[in-house]
């Protein structure tokens, strides 16, 4: 088993990877992988994660950061959460997940866009590799561009 095998893995760059949600397994392949943080912006919902994903990415000695991303009801503030944390983590290797690499391939699209030079074009590109987003993920993508990101390249 490799990091690939997590659910709709993506390799972004040399430090940023992306997925659905690890197994126990999983975590600790993306440890042994060389990621120094995992950032997981799905709810705590026993459906979906892991009991206790914080102590088990803390025992393998990586960072763990938690954002929950209402999947109904993304916010512009999450985002810039997101940001933040990212910014806290740059240049660390750095392992973002939710349950499907949903949200996540939103939220890196869109701070691609904003931090890592990428074109509008690119962004959508990223947004729409493992969905379609929805008219509610359309809407918080335009607001937070709106409000974060200067105007299309």
């Amino acid at each position: 088993m490799t990091v690939e095998d997590v659910k709709n893995f993506r390799q972004v760059d040399e430090v940023l990877g992306t997925a659905g949600q690890p197994s126990e397994s999983q975590l600790r392949e993306i440890a042994l992988a060389g990621y120094e943080v995992v950032i997981n912006l799905g709810l705590l919902d026993p459906r979906y994660c892991l009991p206790d994903e914080a102590g088990l990415v803390s025992g393998l000695g990586m960072e763990y950061q938690h954002i929950p991303i209402v999947f109904g009801s993304p916010r512009v503030a999450d985002f810039e959460r997101f940001v933040e944390v990212m910014e806290s983590c740059r240049g660390r290797r750095t392992f973002v997940h939710c349950a499907m690499n949903w949200r996540v391939s939103a939220f890196v699209a869109l701070y691609g866009e904003m931090r890592l030079g990428w074109s509008r074009t690119t962004a959508d590109r990223h947004m729409k590799i493992f969905w379609e987003p929805d008219e509610v993920w359309t809407e918080f993508a335009a607001q937070c561009r709106a409000k974060t990101i200067a105007p299309e390249r």
